[in-house]
């Protein structure tokens, strides 16, 4: 009986997160325009997507947008995370409590007070795209942070000192004892890096050029609008956002099981 309420309580729960989603999937190869009345089966609307050149700009910009932020935020979250890791416990405790800051701040807050700082405050052009980077990348640094180290706790401290009184150089160590041993959570932190950008809205909307939008800015600007092709071609692209995203969790999971199985049976080599 106890497991059976567990399997309902999971299923439920699993309901209520993906069914939506499921719908917004299934309504977009229909050719309806509104959610509730399910027409024929069509393929009109991907075709909008990716032949509307609006659709397109915004998406390639969104794309180009997060994979630059995500870049810088990771190679600042884990520089974060190994001077935080070899830091004194005061400096440690220091660096934690203002990485928090930014993870549990309302997103409105931060980029509000971006967007003064930046654009008000010293004079920086929203046209130059620098308080939409930097807002962004003010967001994203902490959880990069937050994936690293946890990697970065698991590694033996005495390898580095070993490889440095080996004869190995501070920044040779770092690169070939180190960083080939976070290479996990730095892909995992890249990720969400990624995953954070093409979420976010209010630092977007106080921070980007009046000509360019994101995914969730043009969202929430087309919902308001009365382009009903426009509207269910967004349909089209949560779908395909949802996939992509399926696929990317699948493999990362077989590729952790891989290397796994890899780890075993080379420590069975040589035990044996």
């Amino acid at each position: 009986m106890k497991k059976a309420i567990k399997i309902l309580f999971v299923a439920l729960v699993l309901l209520f997160l993906y069914a939506p989603i499921l719908i917004l999937t299934v309504y977009s190869f229909t050719d309806s325009t509104t959610i509730g009345a399910i027409r024929g089966f069509s393929l009109q609307n991907y075709v909008t997507l990716f032949t509307t050149e609006d659709l397109r700009n915004m998406i390639l910009g969104t794309i180009f947008l997060a994979l630059g932020v995500a870049a810088i935020s990771t190679v600042l979250g884990t520089i974060g995370a190994i001077g935080m890791f070899y830091s004194g416990k005061r400096m440690r405790t220091a660096i934690s409590s203002v990485n928090q800051i930014p993870v549990v701040n309302a997103d409105v807050v931060t980029g509000f007070s971006i967007c003064i700082l930046l654009v008000v405050v010293l004079g920086i052009s929203k046209d130059t795209y620098i308080p939409l980077v930097i807002g962004q990348v003010v967001l994203c640094t902490p959880f990069v942070l937050l994936s690293v180290l946890p990697r970065l706790q698991q590694i033996d401290p005495s390898c580095y000192e070993a490889a440095v009184d080996l004869g190995a150089t501070p920044g040779m160590a770092l690169r070939k004892i180190i960083l080939p041993q976070l290479a996990s959570g730095i892909v995992s932190g890249f990720s969400l890096a990624i995953t954070l950008s093409l979420d976010d809205y209010f630092i977007a909307t106080y921070t980007k050029p009046a000509t360019f939008d994101t995914i969730s800015t043009y969202v929430v600007n087309a919902t308001k609008g009365s382009q009903t092709d426009i509207k269910t071609a967004l349909w089209a692209l949560s779908t395909i956002i949802f996939v992509v995203v399926i696929l990317i969790v699948v493999l990362m999971n077989l590729q952790a099981r891989r290397g796994e199985h890899t780890l075993k049976s080379k420590t069975g080599r040589v035990g044996a």
